[in-house]
């Protein structure tokens, strides 16, 4: 099998995978498209989940 094949094979399990496990894993960037900051509510209280520029992330309530 040739590299260029088994990359497509792994690229098919990983999106297979993700298929049946759709909130396993979200990529930051999807989170942060509209700016550096994401306010989520979790049980009835406000957190803040922000980017910070050496691309760390701080969760603050």
């Amino acid at each position: 099998m040739n590299t260029q094949a088994l990359t497509q094979l792994m690229a098919q399990n990983l999106y297979q995978s993700e298929l049946t496990n759709l909130n396993a894993l979200i990529d930051s960037n999807s989170l942060f498209k509209n700016g550096d900051v994401v306010f989520i509510l979790h049980k009835g209280e406000q957190y803040t989940l922000r980017r910070t520029r050496n691309g760390k992330l701080i969760l603050n309530k």
